[in-house]
Formats: structure tokens, C-alpha cells, sequence
């Protein structure tokens, strides 16, 4: 699959716009992660794209989350570790273990986009070119701030062998690579 059809595919499963700009975040963050781990760059980064399809049919009942996102992605023949990847970014949900390195690279991944969104969203100027990875640091600390963010999702990356604070410096420098497509 193009990284243009995994787009098209991502318009036509998913409508809301915070939600998109999310899977583009998350499919930055994929892509400095495989180069990281000397991984598939352009396969990490359709999984970037298209973990959460089926986000917005799911959203009420977390346990079925990726189940309809795997489907999809089986019939366009993605390889069965990469679909195991998928279900492991909802391994708590699941009631499975999360163990490939991919999918806790999009646990990890798809979970900081939110608290460096929120970071970026108290700055005067409300964009991620003023985000510093010590500013994001220092927030995650504070358990009132994005408070739905999950603190020990986004630390799994030491899993991968990337100290927590090389992994906030890749994943802000990643999304500041797509600001423009983010809004922010």
C-alpha cells in the first residue's frame, strides 16, 4: 500500500479532524522510530497512519478497539506481526501483553502525542516550534497536566533501548516535522 492510499483510506475511516492530525502525529513518531531501530520506515509509518481506523466506532467499548482495524488491514494484506502490533497498542484494553517492538513502539508513540500536543497548546503561540523536550519533560511529571495521558505508556519506551528523554526529543522533533499538517 502507498502511503497515498493508507491516506485515502484514513479519510474514508476516520472523519474527525483531531483524530487524523493524531494518526499523522503518531505516523512521524513511527517513521524517527524505525529509523531509530533500523526498522522499515515506510511500513512503521502506514502503521502510524492507520492504527486507530476504527477509532470512532470503538471509542465506547475499548475492547473491541483494533479488532475492526485489523480486519481492514488483513484484506490489504498487511503480515500478521504487523497486525499484532496494531492490537498490542490496546494491549490493556485487550487483556494482552504488549511485547513486539512495534507494538510498543506504537504504544509509546501514539500515547506522547498528546502530552506534546498539550504542551505546545499552553505556549503563547500555541506551536510546536516553541515546545523544548525539557518543557515536555517537566510537564510529564505533573499528573494534573493531560492527565489522561498515560505516563507509564509513554515510559515503555525504555523497552526499545531509548532513554525517555532521547524519546521526547524524537517524537517532539517529529511532529514539529509535520506542524504544518498538524495546525500547530
Amino acid at each position: 500500500m502507498t502511503r497515498d492510499e493508507a491516506y485515502g483510506l484514513l479519510c474514508e475511516h476516520v472523519k474527525a479532524e483531531n483524530l487524523r492530525k493524531h494518526c499523522l502525529a503518531t505516523e512521524a513518531i513511527l517513521r524517527a522510530l524505525a529509523r531509530r531501530l533500523g526498522q522499515d520506515e515506510a511500513l512503521w509509518g502506514l502503521v502510524g497512519l492507520l492504527h486507530d481506523l476504527d477509532f470512532e466506532r470503538t471509542a465506547s467499548t475499548p475492547a473491541e478497539h483494533t479488532n475492526l482495524t485489523v480486519g481492514i488491514l488483513r484484506e490489504k494484506g498487511f503480515p500478521e506481526p504487523v497486525l499484532q502490533g496494531i492490537r498490542e497498542h490496546n494491549a490493556e484494553a485487550l487483556g494482552i501483553p504488549r511485547e513486539s517492538q512495534l507494538g510498543i513502539a506504537l504504544a509509546c508513540g501514539e500515547t506522547i502525542t498528546g502530552l506534546i500536543v498539550a504542551t505546545a497548546l499552553v505556549m503563547p503561540d500555541k506551536k510546536l516550534a516553541s515546545v523544548q523536550a525539557s518543557s515536555v519533560l517537566k510537564r510529564m511529571k505533573k499528573k494534573d497536566f493531560a492527565r489522561n495521558v498515560s505516563r507509564e505508556i509513554i515510559v515503555e519506551c525504555e523497552r526499545l533501548g531509548i532513554p525517555i528523554e532521547d524519546f521526547v526529543q524524537l517524537s517532539l522533533s517529529a511532529m514539529q516535522g509535520v506542524a504544518g499538517q498538524l495546525g500547530l
